[in-house]
């Protein structure tokens, strides 16, 4: 008989991935430890709202037989682009500006397969006890003029350090596939230069989001009809 005596046998083993030290710029040089631990810390937050989500996403796939969370992306960041966006408010370059002014250092993006499944993701995070709400933007109810659409949330997070909790923001948008396919081409076309008929454009974008939009919901509605069979069967 073959016994593996090996207690450890059964555990998985998983490396520790330690967040890079980031590219300091020049404007914050002479804060350049403070700038790091910052960053450091929004990282960190990252990984507490990414747990958070992938617990409630296994949750609800064991709940509905089914994952309503396909990706969950995140990022911190670019110095550079935080220097712009605080030169850009007309609002002091530092450290502690940084995080005073600044909502969405710490990102994460949350694709959904369908519209109902954003507020049943968005509204099990937020009635965590130890998440704050800081701000709602309603961009599917109420979509931006140019046909964009997302669920944002600003939320407050404690992240646990050696010494001290520090409550840090991070900025949660939460889409579905459709939609973020949507945004990510409208981005893309943004950055195009020299664009002659650049309004009639826009307006062929804010037709196509009103076409996604409306697929969203018939898709939507097909998985409801679908559930609604198979209860009936069973």
């Amino acid at each position: 008989m073959n016994v593996n005596m090996n207690p450890n046998s059964e555990l998985i083993q998983s490396a520790v991935n330690v967040p890079n030290l980031a590219q300091v710029p020049e404007a914050l040089i002479s804060q350049a430890r403070q700038f790091q631990s910052a960053m450091m810390m929004y990282t960190c937050a990252i990984r507490e709202v990414k747990t958070k989500l992938e617990v409630l996403n296994d949750e609800l796939s064991i709940r509905h037989q089914r994952n309503p969370i396909e990706v969950i992306k995140s990022r911190v960041k670019k110095p550079t682009s935080i220097v712009e966006k605080l030169i850009r408010r007309n609002l002091p370059v530092s450290v502690e500006s940084m995080c005073t002014n600044l909502d969405d250092i710490a990102g994460i993006r949350v694709i959904c397969s369908f519209v109902d499944d954003i507020y049943t993701v968005a509204n099990m995070l937020v009635s965590q006890d130890d998440v704050t709400v800081i701000a709602i933007k309603d961009y599917i109810k109420h979509p931006k003029p140019n046909g964009y659409r997302s669920y944002h949330l600003i939320i407050e997070v404690p992240v646990y350090f050696s010494e001290e909790k520090r409550n840090i923001r991070v900025e949660v948008q939460i889409r579905t596939i459709a939609m973020d396919f949507w945004a990510s081409l409208d981005h893309q076309l943004k950055y195009k230069k020299d664009v002659d008929n650049a309004e009639e454009i826009g307006e062929q974008l804010r037709q196509c989001a009103e076409v996604i939009a409306e697929t969203d919901q018939r898709m939507l509605s097909i998985r409801k009809d679908i559930e609604a069979k198979t209860v009936k069967k069973e």
